[in-house]
């Protein structure tokens, strides 16, 4: 990897990305945001900015950035704005640039909708239920088109819900998963929205980086036209979710979780998938956690220095 772009680089999954593209080598690293940190501020939805970013000519780039699920159907405009135009202004610079780097494009599960078969295959219609998951959907699409055209050779990759995801709550509808984790191990009260039967699909901070790195070293010709994956991951309901965390972090860590029932994000999850049969990442050498007691050992050891509050 010599030069490399990853855009979204202040979010979550972008601080431990770059970190790892720094620990293990790369030679020239752009970073780019929105807000205010290191690297480069710009708003790739804003016209002429992709193209500056482009200019550069990264070998390999990363999209990560986006409005994330509770946010893009809150913000209809602003969704639209970010998640597709400036998806598309990316993909457009690029083509008028005329070279043909590697991208790696984060999309989502979103992308599919209810009524789901028992776990989800990759012959499995996207059919989104959330503006969010048809603004990836529509990227996943022009990705692939653009790759068949040949302007640059593009891979996009479905996260499951990133869990246990450190830090402040975003704006995402899926926060409870993690919040109903980290807040306990802390110390401190969560709150849980929804029933503890709602089923989801899961993966730690640590697996969707090793998903991006070995999607930025496969060989695209192995995907032949289809362009987008669907990530291994856990299935787990949130009662699942707590039984692991009472494992793990004890009865009074579990003790702290509040439910107070959420009509609005209760109707958001429902259209989410919840259990995927994820063989051809997997058969593509993609490698999820062993399990959701894993997902929280893997939060204390990264996050909270091996231990948390007893």
């Amino acid at each position: 990897m010599n030069r490399v772009l990853v855009i979204g680089a202040a979010g979550m999954i972008g601080r431990k990305l770059t970190a790892r593209l720094l620990k293990e080598g790369v030679g020239e690293l752009i970073q780019q945001d929105v807000v205010p940190f290191d690297g480069t501020v710009s708003d790739l939805s804003a016209p002429g900015e992709a193209e500056k970013l482009i200019a550069k000519r990264p070998d390999l780039i990363f999209h990560l950035a986006a409005v994330v699920s509770g946010e893009a159907e809150a913000d209809f405009d602003k969704g639209y704005r970010v998640n597709l135009d400036g998806t598309r202004y990316l993909f457009e610079a690029i083509r008028k640039e005329g070279y043909k780097p590697k991208v790696v494009f984060t999309s989502s599960i979103a992308v599919f909708g209810a009524p789901f078969p028992d776990a989800i295959g990759d012959e499995f219609l996207n059919a989104p239920l959330t503006s969010y998951g048809t603004q990836k959907a529509i990227g996943e699409l022009l990705l692939s088109d653009y790759s068949r055209r040949g302007f640059f050779d593009g891979i996009g990759i479905r996260l499951p819900t990133i869990c246990v995801r450190p830090g402040k709550p975003n704006k995402a509808a899926s926060g409870f998963f993690s919040g109903i984790i980290r807040e306990p191990l802390s110390g401190q009260e969560a709150v849980l929205p929804v029933p503890e039967s709602v089923r989801h699909w899961f993966a730690s901070p640590r697996a969707a980086i090793d998903f991006l790195l070995h999607a930025a070293s496969l060989d695209t010709a192995r995907l032949g036209s289809r362009r987008n994956l669907s990530m291994p991951g856990i299935s787990a309901t949130v009662g699942e979710q707590i039984e692991a965390l009472r494992k793990v972090g004890g009865d009074k860590a579990a003790r702290l979780i509040r439910r107070e029932p959420d009509a609005t994000i209760m109707r958001i999850v429902e259209g989410w998938p919840q259990n995927f049969d994820a063989r051809r990442a997997l058969a593509l050498g993609f490698r999820a956690d062993s399990s959701f007691e894993e997902i929280i050992r893997i939060h204390i050891e990264d996050e909270l220095g091996g231990t948390w509050v007893k």
